[in-house]
This record gives structure tokens, C-alpha cells and sequence, in this order.
């Protein structure tokens, strides 16, 4: 299989260098480019995220919770619910629900 992969990649790697010029190494770098700015916006966008929570947390709010809010936040009620049910369950095999009071479960989910 190595072989096949190697061939087709000498094969597209000739096809490249003869064209060199052509319309698709100048799309191949048109796209390597595009590919370039949005890995530089994402970048941008990451310490733009990291400096708000930089910010909460200057202000006394608990970023490893503002995560965790933020990721409920993504999931619809029905999955979440499921994910509440399933912890509440594995938290109950192991014992660390003292007296099966379901808001424990739900405090130990926070953490």
C-alpha cells in the first residue's frame, strides 16, 4: 500500500512541477495562502478569547467554570440531560453521591 501512496504522490508531485505556472499550482497556492490568513485570524481570534477571560478573571470570575458554562451552553437540552443522567449513574457506582441526593451529583459535576 506504501507503494501505491508513494507512486500517486510522485505522480502528483511530477504532475505539479511540470505545471509549474499553470492554473493549478497557481490555484494550489491560492488556496496554501487562504489557509495561511485564516490560520492567522484564528490565531488573532484565540488571544482575543484569552484576554476576555483573562479580564473575568481579573474581575473575581472563575474561568475553569465560564468554560464549563460555556460548553453546556453549546449542547442542546436533550444531550445535556443525557450527560447529567450518565454521571449522575457512574457517580452513584463508585459511591461518591453520599445519600443519593442528586444535587451532590450535581455539584461534583461542576468541579
Amino acid at each position: 500500500m506504501a507503494e501505491t501512496g508513494s507512486a500517486a504522490s510522485a505522480f502528483s508531485e511530477g504532475t505539479l512541477r511540470s505545471t509549474a505556472g499553470t492554473a493549478a499550482s497557481k490555484q494550489l497556492r491560492s488556496f496554501v495562502e487562504r489557509i495561511e490568513r485564516l490560520e492567522e485570524e484564528k490565531k488573532g481570534i484565540a488571544d482575543d478569547i484569552r484576554d476576555v477571560f483573562a479580564e473575568a478573571k481579573g474581575q473575581g470570575f472563575d474561568t475553569k467554570i465560564m468554560r464549563q458554562v460555556i460548553r453546556l451552553r453549546k449542547k442542546d437540552t436533550a444531550e445535556r440531560q443525557e450527560e447529567e443522567a450518565l454521571l449522575d449513574l457512574y457517580l452513584h457506582a463508585l459511591g461518591m453521591v453520599p445519600s443519593g441526593d442528586p444535587s451532590d451529583a450535581a455539584s461534583l459535576a461542576a468541579e
